[in-house]
């Protein structure tokens, strides 16, 4: 007989190649629990917690952790004991026993990255509005990327937008516009990872509508509307940024500043002397 639903495992050689996992270090992977997240665009909570932040050693001790009585981890506020919960972009993770918060974002490389953050900025998160629309009782509601449905939307949200949504009363804080010049991040693609500006916008009838970005240094580049998330306005992005700021490196470049920042630790060992 086949299978009844969902698959339950996941092979290590077919889980996601943004998570990083060695090929040689086990057969099975973690298959993250049906959730807000689609399969390719989240991270389990236990992979974190062992290959990204390394609390943990194996899974086993990622699942005590989790599964602990006191509940220790918080997924955008709220206690979360299922070690294969998944993890997308701009979630926030909080863990009070270390007075830790980390956002959920991606590097250049298509690494999912655990920004760390501080306790202010844990208190909100961004959601990009994918759906806008009048439902049962003429009710208009709006439906974001992470599977929130937020009813009676004040009317200046539009599809593309994101909302500040507060993480204590989950009412929402403000609206950050898509438009020219806003800064966006995108979150799939060959330019995964990368931040700049928006320049403008091509729609294409029956196809895939195509955004072009520039970077803070100048280089321009272009990607389909769907992998785009708005963070800012023009002037600067409503979250921190992580190392790197979105600037995708070439291979000289990264040796460059591979050997400088190794050429200066020298130096200072050196001084110390």
């Amino acid at each position: 007989m086949g299978y009844k639903g969902q698959r339950k495992s996941l092979k290590r050689v077919n889980a996601p190649h943004n998570w990083y996992l060695g090929k040689l270090k086990g057969v099975y992977a973690s298959r993250p629990s049906a959730g807000p997240h689609k399969l390719r665009e989240c991270i389990p909570l236990n992979v974190l917690l062992q290959h990204r932040l390394k609390y943990a050693l194996n899974r086993q001790e990622s699942m005590k952790i989790v599964r602990d009585r006191e509940g220790m981890i918080k997924v955008d506020g709220k206690v979360r004991r299922d070690p294969r919960f998944p993890l997308g972009q701009m979630d926030v993770i909080s863990i009070e026993k270390t007075n830790e918060n980390f956002r959920m974002m991606v590097d250049c490389k298509g690494r999912f990255l655990p920004h760390r953050i501080d306790a202010k900025e844990a208190g909100f998160k961004l959601c990009k509005v994918l759906k806008k629309t009048i439902g049962k009782n003429k009710i208009p509601y709006i439906v974001t990327h992470d599977g929130r449905t937020i009813r009676f939307p004040h009317p200046d949200i539009q599809i593309n937008d994101c909302i500040k949504l507060n993480l204590a009363d989950h009412t929402v804080m403000g609206i950050v516009k898509f438009q020219n010049n806003s800064i966006v991040m995108l979150t799939g693609g060959n330019n995964i990872g990368r931040i700049g500006t928006l320049q403008s916008l091509e729609k294409h009838p029956g196809s895939f509508e195509i955004a072009h970005v520039r970077d803070s240094t100048g280089q321009v580049f272009s990607t389909r509307l769907s992998n785009v998330i708005v963070i800012g306005d023009s002037k600067q992005p409503v979250i921190s940024l992580p190392k790197g700021e979105g600037i995708r490196l070439t291979l000289m470049q990264e040796r460059d500043t591979r050997l400088g920042a190794e050429a200066e630790s020298n130096n200072e060992s050196e001084d110390d002397e």
